[in-house]
């Protein structure tokens, strides 16, 4: 089994690293977005959370495809690494392929694709869209509706996509409920203010009092999510590609360092920022290495 260092590890070596490379800008624009991949764990029971229904995820966000930063080599430890943890379900938060700024020379997202149908978990993969995927297909933002490219790849690949959909699973007799919301940046179509999340619309299709987990690319949404919700997953700030001593100088949220990083809990509801793994704007991370975020749902696990 394939073991990652813990968030922990890499932070408490970068700055060692950074020494020996002589220069911490060498390591952020090289070493820290390339080659660290971090595992960051969280175990919570949230309200409404059936503490007898023990849940393991794998969440993958931003994963941002694109050489040098995110060559299909590194997707194929990506997939393995998470493959080794033997999650119960493995979530995938958007942001499949890279922006321009950061592209020295593009990859295939059909190859990208390939590479995740080999996801494991029993319970499946299960994906929503980001800003980057809408961006990409120049068509669908002109048209002003999907599916995007990378939607109709990853469903050939036998990974739903959720558009502010719901679907329940079932967790060793214990139901739940997996709500996907479309992305929020209002920019579909071209020149228009609109965003594509429906939050109400999404939630309507939960019905019964089973738990629910929302996943959210941009975080947000977190402002109206009900307590319904006993968990909101989201990416898309990168915890600002650059985070010292728990500070993000640019943050893509209109919310700033409310919604920069990690476990946040707000009036008893739970939302937890995925770091991401890729990088777009520039290509450079600092104090906020790649990861991939394990959360463990429910009261300790019975023995195997």
């Amino acid at each position: 089994m394939l073991i990652l260092p813990t968030r922990r590890q890499v932070l408490g070596g970068f700055g060692a690293s950074a020494l020996t490379l002589g220069s911490g800008g060498a390591y952020a624009f090289f070493i820290e977005p390339r080659f660290r991949l971090a595992l960051t764990r969280y175990r919570l029971t949230p309200p409404g959370w059936d503490p007898d229904l023990h849940l393991r995820i794998a969440v993958l966000a931003d994963i941002h495809v694109c050489e040098p930063y995110m060559p299909l080599d590194r997707v194929a430890e990506i997939v393995a690494a998470a493959n080794a943890l033997r999650p119960d379900l493995i979530l995938l938060l958007g942001d499949y392929p890279a922006g321009r700024k950061v592209t020295w020379h593009w990859v295939p997202l059909s190859d990208f694709a390939r590479l995740a149908e080999g996801l494991r978990a029993p319970l499946g993969t299960y994906a929503i869209l980001g800003n980057h995927d809408w961006w990409d297909d120049r068509e669908a933002m002109m048209a002003g509706k999907g599916p995007v490219e990378i939607c109709r790849l990853l469903e050939a690949r036998g990974i739903p996509v959720l558009e502010n959909d719901a679907v329940r699973l079932v967790q060793n007799g214990r139901p739940f409920w997996i709500a996907g919301l479309a992305d929020q940046e209002p920019f579909v179509p071209i020149g228009s203010r609109r965003s594509l999340a429906d939050l109400p619309a999404t939630l309507a299709q939960v019905s019964d009092a089973a738990p629910v987990i929302l996943l959210a690319h941009e975080p947000d949404i977190f402002v109206k999510v009900p307590a319904r919700v006993s968990l909101t997953l989201s990416g898309h700030t990168h915890g600002g590609q650059i985070r010292l001593l728990g500070y993000s100088p640019v943050l893509p949220s209109r919310y700033g360092q409310r919604f920069a990083y990690g476990h946040v809990v707000e009036d008893g509801r739970h939302l937890i920022i995925s770091g991401g793994l890729g990088v777009s704007g520039v290509g450079v991370r600092f104090g906020v290495p790649p990861e991939i975020v394990l959360i463990e749902l429910g009261g300790a696990a019975p023995a195997a």
